[in-house]
């Protein structure tokens, strides 16, 4: 493992995710995961979105369509809240999410949906209708 490229990974990871979560994760993690911990540190968030040829706006939006694809609701929820701290609108989500229901399934759209508004209540309270 490159410490440079682990520490890029950390640093982003907490920017995007939040730095009480990944610490989070860390403390933990045990001998078993501790490993994956420091797998997703350093090729996801170091190697790949340390890359400075796509912003991590893009590289949010990115992510949101492939994570709503493969239908992986954990991830997607983190996901979601990352890409509003990367500047990624409610707006844009919403026609991400449309745009997954189109290409990938109603289902995967409807399921994106209900994740992003669990999100959007979290943070504004519950919806009113």
């Amino acid at each position: 493992m490159s410490k440079e490229i682990f520490d890029r990974g950390l640093n982003i990871r907490k920017s995007v995710l939040g730095a009480e979560f990944v610490e989070k994760s860390f403390a933990a993690a045990d001998s078993f995961n501790r490993p994956m911990q420091e797998l997703v540190t350093e090729y996801c968030w170091g190697a790949v979105w340390g890359r400075e040829e796509l912003p991590f706006k893009t590289r949010s939006m990115l992510n949101l369509a492939m994570i709503s694809a493969l239908n992986r609701p954990h991830e997607l929820k983190m996901h979601v809240k990352g890409a509003l701290k990367n500047g990624v609108t409610r707006d844009e989500i919403r026609e991400i999410f449309m745009q997954v229901a189109i290409y990938c399934g109603v289902p995967a759209g409807v399921d994106s949906f209900r994740i992003a508004r669990e999100v959007f209540d979290e943070i504004d309270g519950p919806a009113k209708a």
